[in-house]
């Protein structure tokens, strides 16, 4: 790089952009202009209180329940996998101790999503009346403060 100074285009890379750079990916010409995977005006956003209700009714009548089908379908079929597997006469194959290794981490990965989905289905129940709530008390403070009492 003799004889390049700054801002100046180095020996041999003459008619190159000074700003292009191998470590950067070209913007994306109708990304997001949001964090990392979403897009401006999320339209399956749920707001009003009908919606957030018929959410948590889907979530309890038929997430929840189908979840823990699958879970305990899978868990079944992995569980008779390990025992056919398992050793016979002092001989078994390896595969059997790896997959009671993942079913054992599939049983708390269903677990953990049952939870999540437990805790989505209770906040989407609570927001409208934790956000009620909110409203009264900052209007109630708000009300002690007026001075239009004074006429």
């Amino acid at each position: 790089m003799a004889g390049a100074g700054v801002g100046q285009v180095p020996d041999g890379a003459a008619g190159q952009p000074v700003g292009m750079r191998l470590n950067q990916i070209p913007a994306d010409p109708g990304g997001s202009s949001g964090p990392a995977g979403l897009t401006g005006g999320q339209k399956d956003l749920v707001s009003s209180p009908a919606e957030k209700k018929a959410a948590a009714k889907a979530i309890e009548e038929h997430i929840e329940p189908d979840t823990s089908k699958s879970g305990r379908w899978a868990d079944e079929e992995t569980a008779a996998a390990v025992k056919a597997f398992d050793a016979k006469d002092g001989e078994g194959w390896l595969t059997s101790p790896a997959l009671k290794k993942a079913q054992k981490a599939w049983v708390e990965q269903v677990k953990n999503l049952m939870d999540r989905l437990d805790s989505e289905k209770s906040a989407l129940r609570s927001s409208n009346t934790v956000l009620q709530s909110t409203d009264l008390a900052v209007g109630s403070v708000l009300r002690q403060s007026s001075s239009l009492d004074r006429y």
